[in-house]
């Protein structure tokens, strides 16, 4: 297996010359949308006869860039913009900062365009206060080159410090830990806020947000802050956050970061939660009242580990990340709830790794673990595959070595070994190796070809404990097997016993199955009042059994969920749904169209391809 820490989503050339530090000035203009400024970049010579700087841009415009040091104007060019990366920014050297061992720090003045990818700007009718608009960034994986010039590439990892100027009214928050604020000289109604981050990250764990934001004291060293609206909500919601913390100290080793605190972003933030250094965004869908999907939280503080302290080289070798902060999240879940309840997490994931598989098809090249991504945006290759087949591979080997505590100490080494680094699969398997010295013949019939590059299911299915999830099979093969005339025999005591988890369980092995008759899904809403339920993961699962029964009446509701909720993992799959589903289909274009300019720009450039696809005539 090739270790080439050579990334084929950027232009940069961290080989050549690498970034050591950076600086940002930005004034946050929400009349116009954009950020204006300038970032300054501490760079390092690493061979001989370098004559430019290669950065990664996207849909920047870029004013002027100086040297520092000496104050000259360098010329700068940007390239024929590549659909899929953006467009690459050579700026040339000056003569004194072409060989090895230099350093020069350049200024770049510039600004963001208001269709900035990492962007979203929200009006103030988005909000739920109403009064004030709202920006938050999202830049993993590559969309931190509309925010910045920078080398956008997981491979490099650099301190930053940022001064930002914003309206009065508003807070702003990053990745980093505030050093308090100052007035805007040359601006009575803005202020300044100053940020620090100390520790060395990627490009895509910059984030930044604006907005009317208050917080709430949930542990000694967190936070959530959201809007008031949900501010009390997300303080009981998120009460666990410092005994996930400790277990997942416990586990992985001292938390480097200082700070963890927690943003609850409006409905339009994409993801279940990014792992932002200092301030994890979480999607306001985990407000279920019960704290039945603070799990994501046990996940984003896992990354602090597995991603932010050990990270990936390059988005080919994404499963470093994802695959090692499930295999913590539920490691987390096992220590706090029992072995039984890893067991049946790990159950769930494999599942929703089926349905990952399925949608693709076994022999696409997106199901390897590790797939070619050349002229490829890692948003398309996005799936659950690196998150479920890489924990899968992990729960794997911890079952050959025959030792939990023992797999524990390693993974605990790998992350003391590596932190602060960038690294490739063949890195962290040489070390798996080199650990476990004396016994690597149990490593023998690990067929890791068909791991890493074969595509489809993974070549093993662990034996998981059933626990947990039998009586969720039972439901499930119950509903499945029934005559219409036996659907009496349900009743809401089916659920009485069942955890939230469980009861997802049941809707996600019913996904699995031959799609429901109408009659059916008549009955189920009738007893079980599932469309009602206040849980987010349970109403998704819900409208996709629905859709699949093609049960008309669900329409609306589901495309009301959808638009409501911009989480990519609910809000794809129902447009796909949706798209498939002849009497809805005009509906969902036409109600995709009607809100798309409201949506995340990852979102919507998303659910953008999924339509066009949908609407080409088959082969």
């Amino acid at each position: 297996m090739a270790a080439s820490t050579r990334d084929a989503c950027s232009f940069s050339e961290p080989q050549r010359i690498i970034t050591t530090n950076l600086s940002l000035l930005w004034d946050v203009n929400f009349t116009e949308r954009k950020l204006s400024g300038s970032v300054q970049l501490d760079l390092r010579i690493l061979s001989d006869d370098v004559s430019y700087l290669v950065l990664d841009t996207s849909n920047l415009e870029i004013f002027s860039v100086c040297d520092e040091t000496s104050g000259e104007k360098l010329a700068f060019h940007l390239a024929e913009p590549n659909k899929a990366i953006g467009t690459a920014l050579h700026i040339k050297l000056p003569s004194r900062a072409q060989n090895k061992g230099a350093e020069l720090r350049v200024r770049i003045s510039y600004e963001t365009s208001p269709s900035a990818s990492a962007l979203q700007w929200l009006k103030p009718s988005q909000t739920a206060g109403k009064k004030y608009p709202y920006l938050f960034s999202q830049c993993q994986a590559i969309h931190a080159r509309s925010m910045v010039p920078c080398q956008d590439t997981p491979g490099v990892k650099v301190p930053y410090q940022a001064k930002v100027t914003v309206p009065m009214e508003l807070v702003a928050l990053m990745s980093a830990v505030g050093q308090g604020e100052e007035p805007c000289p040359t601006d009575a109604s803005k202020k300044t806020y100053i940020f620090q981050q100390t520790v060395p990250i990627p490009s895509y764990l910059i984030a930044i947000v604006v907005g009317l934001l208050e917080s709430r004291t949930i542990g000694p060293r967190s936070k959530v802050w959201s809007e008031k609206e949900n501010i009390d909500q997300g303080a009981y919601e998120f009460a666990e956050t410092e005994q996930m913390l400790q277990t997942a100290e416990n586990l992985l080793g001292p938390y480097v970061w200082g700070q963890y605190d927690l943003l609850i972003l409006p409905p339009s933030f994409p993801y279940g939660g990014m792992e932002n250094p200092c301030l994890t965004f979480v999607t306001a869908t985990l407000l279920a009242g019960d704290r039945s999907l603070a799990n994501v939280v046990a996940h984003e503080i896992s990354h602090s580990w597995t991603g932010n302290l050990v990270t990936n080289c390059s988005w080919e070798h994404f499963w470093l990340n994802e695959g090692f902060t499930v295999f913590a999240e539920r490691k987390i879940a096992g220590r706090m709830h029992g072995e039984k309840q890893r067991h049946f997490e790990a159950i769930g994931g494999w599942k929703d790794l089926q349905n990952a598989v399925d949608r693709y098809g076994a022999t696409h090249p997106f199901t390897h673990l590790i797939p070619s991504l050349k002229d490829v945006d890692p948003d398309d290759a996005f799936s659950s595959i690196p998150y479920e087949k890489g924990s899968t591979l992990l729960f794997y080997l911890e079952t050959l070595v025959g030792n939990n505590d023992e797999f524990e100490a390693f993974l605990k080494s790998y992350i003391n070994k590596f932190k602060y680094k960038s690294i490739t699969t063949q890195q962290w398997k040489d070390y798996l190796y080199e650990y476990f010295h004396d016994q690597q013949s149990v490593f023998d019939v690990v067929d890791w070809d068909a791991w890493f590059f074969q595509p489809g299911m993974p070549p093993v299915k662990p034996d998981f404990d059933t626990t947990l999830s039998s009586c969720c099979s039972e439901l499930c093969l119950r509903w499945c097997r029934s005559a219409t005339c036996d659907l009496t025999s349900f009743t809401s005591d089916d659920l009485g016993s069942l955890t939230s988890k469980q009861v997802i369980e049941v809707l996600s092995q019913l996904l699995l199955e031959p799609p429901l008759s109408s009659e059916h899904i008549q009955a189920m809403e009738k007893t079980y009042r599932l469309g009602e339920s206040g849980n987010a993961e349970v109403k998704f699962r819900w409208f996709r059994l629905c859709i699949r029964a093609g049960y008309e009446p669900v329409t609306q509701k589901a495309l009301d969920f959808a638009v409501q909720w911009g989480r990519l993992k609910f809000t794809r799959p129902i447009f796909r749904d949706l798209f498939k589903f002849a009497v809805a289909r005009d509906q969902a274009i036409a109600t995709f169209k009607q809100h798309k300019d409201d949506m995340h720009p990852i979102t919507a450039a998303m659910i953008g391809k999924d339509l066009q696809e949908s609407q080409q005539p088959s082969q």
